[in-house]
């Protein structure tokens, strides 16, 4: 059995269009199928903000159907992880029939429970915790917490109670942020979930999504993540990987080099990504042969936007705003 599956966190971004997609499309197009060719797992982030029907599950199966180990995560409504009051067991009803098709015919890897940095390790949140691990517990479960406090051995055991994965995570780290890692705490699966480490803008009040996320991992910071990744899957039977550092298609880039770092398998590339780096289109062939990385470890004189930002998030101990 393939232990790693790769992808990114959603396709249905306009930045991507010429850069992900082609500029030209036929008329039966379709972003999910496209990308199926390249990576072997989604994490749908649009059941974050309402809940999936039926039918667009089972519109997403056949976009896929020809890619038979190709996987699914999905994100569990905003309602249980940020607002947290009020829900109806109607609104939980709601989001297990519009995910149950994935589950039924087997593509559905995990139920990503993603809570804010502002929700804290306390007694209150525990059982509010172990409340929704029973309400979706005929699903697997993955918990992605991003305060450190909840950095505890005990905690862990908590969730091994459960059979909860933790969602081993990388973000830009001060004081009182989760580390990257590598827990298992469910040996079925492990899940990572990449950020980008786009310290300026992390916190920043101003900032939009496409800001916060704006990041492009070196091969010297993913080789740290090769290591963890490898670790994880010496204790549970799947890894899956997300990159969330989704603008202008980096976090497709980044999948791509983790695939080859971790397998060393042929790949392909869009034609599209080789116009955005045109240092691929030199080692496209060397590529696919699975014998170097995605990406030149180059600085250009003054150095790009992405190496400026790299250089100010050099500083660990900044506080966040």
């Amino acid at each position: 059995m393939n232990k790693y599956y790769v992808g990114t966190a959603g396709w249905s971004y306009e930045d991507w269009e010429g850069i992900v997609y082609p500029p030209v499309k036929g008329r039966s197009f379709h972003p999910l199928e496209y990308l199926a060719h390249f990576i072997d797992i989604v994490e749908i982030n649009s059941t974050f903000y309402r809940p999936a029907s039926p039918g667009m599950a089972y519109s997403w199966l056949r976009r896929v159907q020809a890619f038979a180990r190709f996987l699914f995560t999905v994100k569990l409504l905003q309602v249980f992880t940020h607002q947290r009051k009020d829900f109806s067991l109607k609104e939980v009803d709601d989001f297990k029939k519009g995910i149950e098709p994935l589950a039924v015919k087997q593509r559905l890897a995990a139920i990503l429970i993603q809570f804010p940095w502002s929700f804290h390790d306390t007694a209150e949140n525990r059982e509010y915790l172990e409340r929704l691990f029973k309400l979706f517990a005929e699903f697997p479960l993955a918990l992605e917490v991003r305060h450190g406090s909840w950095d505890r051995p005990d905690f862990h055991e908590f969730l091994k109670e459960h059979r909860v994965c933790y969602c081993n995570i990388d973000q830009p780290v001060f004081s009182n942020s989760i580390k990257p890692s590598a827990i298992v705490t469910n040996p079925l699966f492990s899940y990572v979930r990449l950020h980008g480490r786009n310290y300026k803008d992390w916190f920043r009040e101003e900032a939009g999504r496409d800001d916060r996320y704006n990041y492009l991992y070196t091969t010297d910071e993913l080789e740290d993540w090769i290591k963890r990744i490898k670790k994880l899957a010496e204790g549970s039977d799947r890894v899956f990987i997300i990159t969330n550092n989704h603008y202008r298609g980096q976090a497709l880039a980044n999948a791509l080099q983790i695939k080859n770092m971790l397998t060393g398998e042929k790949l392909q590339v869009p034609a599209t990504m080789l116009e955005k780096y045109p240092v691929l289109k030199e080692i496209a062939r060397k590529l696919e042969k699975g014998q170097i990385d995605l990406f030149e470890e180059k600085v250009e004189a003054g150095g790009s936007d992405v190496e400026k930002q790299r250089a100010g998030a050099k500083d660990k101990d900044k506080k966040p705003c």
